[in-house]
């Protein structure tokens, strides 16, 4: 039996979507980010996005900072974000270890002052070897710091200080007058997002 013909005409998939420009948060100066597709703005919402520090900041220095947005709000063909997390890239991270110094890593989960459940990883490089008890007193530093920066205000203000590195350099300064330290790291941050847009 014959194929029934189709009534209409039909409109191919890939031309029935759209294209969207991404943009980073205004907090991060509303970056463009790229383009994406979609046959329905509302599945824009929810799709993250990845680049380096590099591209949003224009320094290449920042190559080895990988960002994370997830879309928020479309308007029009535009599609906002909001930060969700960031990391440190693992070969960066083998280059800062040196021989007989330690690596102090501090898991740090908090909630910002305007609700936002956030989780950070801070790591502390230090010149020479330290012992069990020295380690726990530069995690607390980092830990107790950490908590207070992040608890004292809200999540902008929290990312500003992690991408322009002055909350690792307060670190820096605390834990230098207990222990020789070569440098301190924010190397993975991981923000929740609201339930109205999990």
């Amino acid at each position: 039996m014959a194929r029934k013909k189709q009534s209409g005409r039909r409109v191919e998939g890939w031309k029935a979507k759209t294209w969207y420009k991404v943009y980073t948060p205004e907090t991060i100066g509303k970056v463009y980010l790229g383009d994406t597709i979609a046959n329905d703005p509302e599945k824009l919402v929810g799709r993250v996005m990845n680049t380096t520090l590099a591209e949003i900041a224009n320094d290449y220095a920042k190559q080895h900072i990988k960002m994370k947005f997830s879309v928020t709000k479309v308007a029009g063909d535009a599609a906002y974000t909001e930060f969700i997390g960031h990391e440190v890239t693992r070969d960066y991270m083998r280059s800062l270890i040196k021989r007989r110094t330690s690596r102090i890593d501090a898991h740090i989960p908090f909630t910002t002052k305007d609700g936002r459940k956030v989780r950070l990883t801070v790591t502390c490089y230090t010149l020479t070897r330290a012992n069990e008890s020295q380690q726990h007193q530069i995690r607390k530093v980092m830990t107790d710091e950490i908590i207070k920066v992040g608890t004292e205000g809200d999540l902008n203000l929290l990312v500003n200080g992690i991408i322009s590195g002055e909350i690792s350099k307060e670190i820096f300064k605390l834990i230098k007058v207990l222990f020789p330290v070569r440098r301190i790291e924010i190397i993975k941050s991981k923000v929740e997002l609201p339930e109205i847009l999990a």
